[in-house]
C-alpha cells in the first residue's frame, strides 16, 4: 500500500510525513528505509504479530510495510505547471490513496499562504488543482476518440460518451471517485489514470494544545469531508514528532498521558486499510512470523501467490485457524486436537487475521 501525503505549504505535512515514518520504524523493530528522499517504508503495526512472535519465537519477524509519499509542494495553477506542479500531479497517479493534510491549528509563527487558517479554503485549493488537471486529460482523450470515430472505428463511441459524463461531473467541482459508475465502467476510468479517482483521508492537523477536543475548524472539515464520504483523521504533527523520538515503552506511556488511544501513524494506516479494502493474513512458525496483506474478498490460491507463485499454480488446500481462536486455545496443537483447524479449498475467501499453511503441489 502507498499512501502520497499531500498539502498547501505550512500545513505541517513534511513534519508529520517525517515523524510518521520514523516513529513507525522505530515501534515497530523494523529497519526504515529511505527509498528516495521523499518516500518511507514502515511497518504496519500489528499487536498480533507481537503475540505470535512471543509464542514461537521466529528466526524472523516480517510485518506489512506500508509506503509514505512526501508529495511535492502545491500552488494555484499546479495543473498548469506552476511550481512543482508537474512533479506533485504525477507523484500522485503512482499511489493507491492520498492522505490530504489540512491545516486546523492557529500559529501566528507560521505563516499561512493565504494568510489566514481556513480549512475549507485549502481543501478546496488543492481539490480544484487536482480536478482542473482531470479536465484536461479527459479534453485530450476526448479528442484522440472523436478523430478515431470521425474514421469509422464505432468502438470509440462509447469511450466518447463516457469521457462526456466524466467532464460534466468534473465541471461541477466534483471528484471523479464521487461519480456513480458500474463495474465495468470503473474498470475503464482506472485506464485514463485520473488524479480524483485515487480516495482520499484528510488529516486535520491540529496544536499541541487542541487535542482532546473538537476545534471549530476540525469540525468544518469534518462536515465538508462528509459531503464527499472521505473520512477525517485528527493528528497533531507536533505531538507525531515527539513520539518518533521515543522508545516504544516511552511512546506508549505518552500516548496513555495525552488520552489519544493510538498514534497517528496506528491511525492512517488502519484509515488505509479501511479506505482500500484491504486485509492481513498470517503465517506462523519457528522460522518466520510474518504479515500478508491482500485485498478484502481474495480467494486462498491468490493468497497463497501473494507467497509465491508456486504456490498458487500448485494449490491444494489451505489449513486455517483464526488468530482469535489460537489465542483462546493457547497452542496450535490445542487448536489440531479440537478439530479447530480447518481444510480450505480453491473458493474459500480469506478473512482478517487468518493464520494459514497452504499445501501445495510444486
Amino acid at each position: 500500500m502507498k499512501l502520497g501525503v499531500i498539502g498547501l505549504p505550512n500545513v505541517g505535512k513534511s513534519t508529520l510525513f517525517n515523524a510518521i515514518t520514523q516513529a513507525g520504524a522505530q515501534a515497530a523493530n523494523y529497519p526504515f528505509c529511505t527509498i528516495e528522499p521523499n518516500v518511507g517504508v514502515v511497518a504496519v503495526p500489528d499487536e498480533r504479530l507481537d503475540v505470535l512472535a512471543k509464542m514461537y519465537d521466529p528466526q524472523k519477524y516480517t510485518p506489512a510495510t506500508i509506503e509514505f509519499v512526501d508529495i511535492a509542494g502545491l500552488v494555484r495553477d499546479a495543473h498548469r505547471g506552476e511550481g512543482l506542479g508537474n512533479k506533485f500531479l504525477s507523484h500522485i497517479r503512482e499511489v493507491d490513496a492520498v492522505v490530504h493534510v489540512v491545516r486546523c491549528f492557529e500559529d501566528d509563527n507560521i505563516v499561512h499562504v493565504d494568510g489566514s487558517v481556513d480549512p475549507i479554503r485549502d481543501m478546496e485549493t488543492i481539490n480544484i488543482e487536482l480536478i482542473f488537471a482531470d479536465m484536461e486529460t479527459i479534453e485530450r482523450r476526448l479528442d484522440k476518440a472523436r478523430k478515431s470515430a470521425k474514421s469509422g472505428d464505432k468502438k470509440f463511441l462509447h469511450e466518447i460518451e463516457l469521457c462526456e459524463r466524466i467532464y460534466a461531473h468534473l465541471e461541477k467541482q466534483l471528484p471523479v471517485r464521487s461519480m456513480p459508475q458500474t463495474d465495468e465502467e470503473r474498470e475503464e476510468i482506472a485506464q485514463f489514470f485520473l488524479l480524483t479517482t485515487k480516495p482520499v483521508i484528510y488529516a486535520a492537523n491540529i496544536a499541541e494544545d487542541e487535542i482532546g477536543t473538537e476545534t471549530e475548524n476540525v469540525k468544518k472539515l469534518k462536515e465538508q469531508a462528509a459531503k464527499e464520504g472521505a473520512e477525517v483523521i485528527v493528528v497533531s504533527a507536533k505531538v507525531e514528532e515527539e513520539l518518533s523520538s521515543l522508545s516504544p515503552e516511552e511512546k506508549k506511556e505518552f500516548i496513555e498521558e495525552l488520552g489519544i488511544g493510538e498514534s497517528g501513524l496506528d491511525k492512517l494506516v488502519k484509515a488505509g486499510y479501511r479506505l482500500l479494502g484491504l486485509i492481513s493474513f498470517l503465517t506462523a512458525g519457528p522460522k518466520e512470523v510474518r504479515a500478508w496483506t491482500i485485498t478484502k474478498g481474495t480467494k486462498a490460491p491468490q493468497a497463497a501467490g501473494k507467497i509465491h507463485t508456486d504456490f498458487e499454480r500448485g494449490f491444494i488446500r489451505a489449513e486455517v485457524v483464526h488468530y482469535d481462536t489460537l489465542i483462546e486455545n493457547g497452542t496450535m496443537q490445542a487448536c489440531k486436537e479440537k478439530g479447530l483447524v480447518r481444510s480450505e479449498g480453491k473458493d474459500y475467501v480469506m478473512q482478517d487475521g487468518d493464520i494459514v499453511v497452504f499445501r501445495f503441489n510444486v
